[in-house]
C-alpha cells in the first residue's frame, strides 16, 4: 500500500477506535423523548429529502405520540447513539404484528449529526439492529429506503448486505423538487458478504 494509503488507513483506525471507545448504542424510551425530538428536528432541517414529515408536521407531534414510540418492544425499537451523554445518532427498528408478515422488519430514521460522521457511528447503528432483528429470532429481512442522492448512505447499505430490490421514481417531492428512493432489502438468513469498510488491528 503506498504510504498515503497507510497514514489514511492508520487515520482512519484512530477515529475509529476512539470513538467506539466514548460511543454508547442503546435503545431509547420515553424518558429520552427530549433528546430524540431534538435530533429529529436537526435531522429534518438537514436533510429534508431523507425524512417523510415536515418540521411543521414533526412539531404537531404531541409528547405522548413522541414517547409512545420510545417504548421498546418485539415490534418497534429505536436506537441511540450517545456521546459524551449527546445523543449523536437515532436509527429505528419497526415490523408488523400481523403473522404472515411480521418475519420482514423496516430500518427508518437513520441519521447521525454531522459533525458525527465519517467515524462509524452510523455502521454501530445498523449493525445493532441487525443483531437485534436476529435475536428476535422470527425476522428473516430487513428493508430499507434511501434517497437516491444520497450516495454515502448508499455505499454503506451495500458494504452491510443490503441489496436493491427496487427503484420508486418520485418517491418524495421537497419544496417543488422530485426524489427518488431505492428500496433495500437484507436477508437474515442468507450469509452476509465482508464489509469493505476499514480493518483495525486490535
Amino acid at each position: 500500500m503506498p504510504k498515503a494509503g497507510r497514514l489514511a488507513t492508520a487515520s482512519a483506525c484512530a477515529r475509529l477506535k476512539q470513538t467506539e471507545t466514548t460511543m454508547l448504542i442503546r435503545p431509547l424510551t420515553a424518558a429520552d423523548v427530549a433528546d430524540f425530538s431534538d435530533l429529529r428536528l436537526a435531522a429534518i432541517d438537514n436533510a429534508p429529502s431523507s425524512f417523510w414529515p415536515t418540521r411543521d408536521e414533526e412539531l404537531s407531534r404531541s409528547t405522548e405520540d413522541m414517547a409512545s414510540r420510545l417504548r421498546p418492544n418485539r415490534y418497534q425499537t429505536i436506537f441511540g447513539a450517545y456521546q459524551h451523554d449527546v445523543l449523536v445518532g437515532i436509527a429505528g427498528f419497526r415490523r408488523e404484528v400481523l403473522r404472515q408478515v411480521r418475519h420482514k422488519g423496516d430500518i427508518w430514521g437513520v441519521y447521525v449529526a454531522p459533525e458525527w460522521r465519517g467515524q462509524g457511528v452510523a455502521r454501530a447503528l445498523l449493525t445493532t439492529i441487525i443483531e437485534h432483528a436476529r435475536q428476535l429470532g422470527d425476522v428473516t429481512q430487513l428493508k430499507l429506503c434511501v434517497n437516491t442522492q444520497n450516495l454515502a448512505a448508499r455505499e454503506l447499505y451495500l458494504s452491510l448486505g443490503f441489496e436493491v430490490f427496487g427503484l420508486e421514481p418520485r418517491s418524495m417531492l421537497v419544496e417543488g423538487v422530485y426524489h427518488d428512493e431505492e428500496h433495500r432489502v437484507l436477508f437474515l438468513d442468507s450469509p452476509t458478504p465482508p464489509s469493505p469498510s476499514v480493518t483495525c488491528n486490535p
